[in-house]
């Protein structure tokens, strides 16, 4: 059982507050941190949407649910999240925005028994565990998938410097909350991305080249691969940019020129069309 009393994450987006969802109903107090004020009240307004949906479909109490939102608060300075025991960095998918934030961390939460977990989905843990000094042995991966609620998985990975135990209280955590936790070995992309990328990747050159329409790639995934979501429909969900990037840190972390981003996705994020979050990727979404 895992010993976690207080739970803080950073970042109140998708992946962020998808986590504090989780955790608040494994009985976990959460705080979640934004600099964004305007992010926090779209964070907190959406646990209370699917909340009261989970109500009424019967999947919760509406006392569960009211306990569960009275675990979570929100909170815009980095310094209220002080007195957690765990912490979730949720934050954008980059090396050195990650790498300042652990090396704030290490400072805030000198506690050996405080772990430090990471979200990202491609990033080393080695590298970002060496940004927190002397708290490397407490930094993990905890990569869960989205939309949180939802998905069964959460990727852990060890880091070089990762103690064996961190590791076990993460799997410990994870399975509190519902989760199915599997090991993965700290390379770029670890094993779901490592995967699904290039898999991704391939549809934008197929796309670029002509081979099909959109609906067409999506439908011959879903219909002949079994796949619950065509390949450019999940990009758009993901994010665009966020493929590019962590296609990036692919072909720089292995060096194979197969990782290179296909030029038009590039295109599509060149043009501000990143999919769900702006309304428009490969599809529009403006008139939904």
């Amino acid at each position: 059982m895992s010993d976690v009393k207080k739970l803080a994450v950073i970042g109140a987006g998708q992946m962020g507050g998808g986590i504090a969802q989780i955790a608040a109903q494994a009985g976990i107090e959460v705080v979640v941190f934004d600099s964004f004020a305007a992010g926090l009240e779209k964070c907190k307004a959406l646990r209370a949407k699917l909340f009261a949906r989970a109500v009424e479909k019967g999947k919760m109490t509406q006392e569960d649910a009211d306990a569960a939102t009275a675990r979570i608060s929100y909170v815009e300075s980095l310094d209220a999240i002080s007195g957690s025991d765990w912490v979730v960095e949720a934050i954008v998918e980059d090396k050195g925005v990650k790498f300042d934030l652990f090396g704030k961390l290490a400072q805030m939460f000198p506690d050996e028994n405080v772990v430090l977990a990471s979200n990202t989905s491609s990033i080393s843990i080695t590298e970002i565990a060496t940004s927190a000094g002397d708290a490397a042995s407490r930094v993990v991966g905890m990569h869960f998938f989205n939309p949180v609620p939802v998905m069964k998985l959460v990727e852990v990975i060890k880091g070089m410097q990762t103690s064996e135990q961190v590791v076990s209280r993460t799997i410990a955590l994870a399975e509190r909350m519902g989760k199915t936790p599997l090991p993965a070995n700290d390379r770029p992309g670890f094993v779901s991305n490592r995967v699904l990328m290039p898999l991704i990747n391939e549809a934008f050159y197929a796309l670029m080249e002509g081979v099909a329409e959109p609906e067409a790639i999506d439908g011959i995934m879903q219909l002949g691969c079994a796949h619950p979501m065509g390949p450019l429909r999940l990009a758009d969900f993901i994010g665009l940019d966020t493929c590019v990037n962590i296609m990036h840190v692919m072909l720089e972390g292995l060096g194979n020129p197969k990782y290179a981003p296909c030029p038009l996705l590039k295109q599509y994020v060149a043009a501000g069309r990143l999919g769900d979050k702006t309304g428009m990727g490969v599809y529009d979404y403006s008139k939904k």
